[in-house]
């Protein structure tokens, strides 16, 4: 019997957390010279691009430095109350993104793209949701979330 090689973690598949720390640091680069979302981030403190890498990275599987040494669940839905997003905001956050990634070549073979789409799309919807609030209703333990393959189980490999 042959044994299947192991299912890498999105966060593997990605690269690693070199992988997300550049995307996440070219990305706001982006964000800042946009006119849309300047005014949402120009108070973000230095370490918000390190913050974000790392939370997207534990919650595609990386290691736990978000969680351990950085802040919670409950402390990233914290950072979203009263900020009010709007849907441009979200699909301009997005598109920025994803410019990113396509132009660092994350892997974009349809599974990996999928899964991490799902996640964006996710977590983009649910900041509005807590942007339009003034507290948090999820318990101080919340745990963070967790994102996998999905459906298609696994990476392309033809």
């Amino acid at each position: 019997m042959m044994n299947k090689p192991a299912v890498p973690t999105l966060f593997e598949w990605a690269g690693g957390m070199e992988a997300f720390e550049k995307l996440f640091d070219q990305f706001y680069d982006k964000v800042l010279a946009d006119d849309l979302l300047e005014p949402v981030f120009r108070h973000m403190s230095d370490q918000h691009r390190l913050h974000v890498a790392h939370f997207v990275a534990e919650v595609l599987g990386g290691p736990k430095t978000y969680s351990e040494q950085e802040g919670s669940h409950f402390k990233m839905i914290s950072k979203h109350l009263q900020k009010c997003l709007t849907e441009a905001h979200r699909k301009r956050w997005l598109e920025l993104l994803l410019l990113t990634a396509d132009e660092l070549s994350l892997p974009d073979d349809p599974e990996f793209r999928s899964a991490f789409m799902a996640y964006l799309e996710w977590g983009t919807r649910i900041a509005i949701i807590n942007s339009k609030t003034d507290e948090v209703t999820e318990p101080e333990d919340v745990p963070m979330p967790q994102w996998g393959w999905g459906v298609p189980g696994g990476p392309y490999i033809p």
